[in-house]
């Protein structure tokens, strides 16, 4: 990516705190200036968020909102380990619906979640106000599925396929798809947290999937962009449920060396 940043040599006081933080070494110190040497640039925007002068910008970039910052050492640790583990997969939902805001906001979650080498190749779907009708295709489908003879249909053997069998009543679903699946995951967890903060719950739903797969109806739908794989769905809703207490869980495994 040629010329993604450009250095204001009038500004640059050459501290070379972006030569320190450039990912990809392609920028350089000379006669005490901070000079972007071309090639590969990752688009990172490190360089961007670490000089002290402003003295770096990102054409290519809308960066109005990037000059406010937060540290996640403003939330106190016990307090933040808590929340984390008290975090629940939700199954009961209000039948209430999910404001714009709140999903911009958790969409917002996704896109600042880091990407390998900065890929930044994820695509948000998000169903609303077709997830009734796109529910009733994948309850369909399941409902076939219980006379097969593959191990997914043995499970559903012995399960009542309700009308709310995927979203349990969660009024909004997101899909994210894109080239990496690590990406996608990373970008699932940011975005759950979001919700979570938002007073909603979340529902992480592989059924879905496995249904939007031998579903044309679904697919035709949902429509994902050229080259990208889905490979989380998000339910999302106003909980309708309280958690007393955390689960239980087995011992940590961890080594030191």
């Amino acid at each position: 990516m040629e010329n993604s940043i450009v250095i204001n040599t009038e500004k640059c006081i050459g501290c070379s705190k972006c030569v320190k933080d450039c990912v990809s070494y392609r920028i350089k110190l000379i006669d005490s200036k901070a000079v972007f040497g071309g090639g590969k640039c990752l688009e990172c925007g490190h360089c961007y968020a670490v000089c002290p002068e402003g003295a770096v910008t990102m054409p290519d970039y809308d960066v109005t909102e990037c000059e406010k910052t937060a540290d996640l050492k403003e939330f106190n640790s016990d307090s933040f380990l808590l929340a984390l583990k008290s975090r629940r997969s939700v199954r009961q939902y209000k039948d209430e619906i999910v404001s714009k805001e709140d999903i911009m906001k958790i969409l917002e979650a996704g896109r600042y979640s880091p990407t390998g080498t900065n890929m930044q190749d994820l695509h948000y779907t998000v169903i609303t106000e077709s997830l009734p009708e796109l529910e009733a295709h994948a309850v369909k489908v399941f409902r076939k599925l219980k006379n097969g003879a593959s191990p997914l249909s043995k499970y559903l053997g012995s399960i009542d396929i309700d009308d709310k069998f995927f979203s349990k009543g969660a009024t909004a679903a997101i899909i994210i798809s894109g080239k990496s699946k690590t990406n996608a995951c990373i970008a699932s967890a940011y975005m759950e947290l979001m919700a979570e903060n938002l007073g909603l719950g979340v529902l992480y739903s592989g059924f879905f999937l496995s249904a939007m797969k031998l579903s044309p109806k679904i697919k035709k739908k949902v429509a994902f962009p050229s080259g990208l794989t889905p490979y989380v769905c998000l339910f999302i809703g106003e909980t309708n449920v309280k958690y007393k207490r955390l689960v239980p869980r087995k011992e940590l495994s961890a080594r030191f060396i």
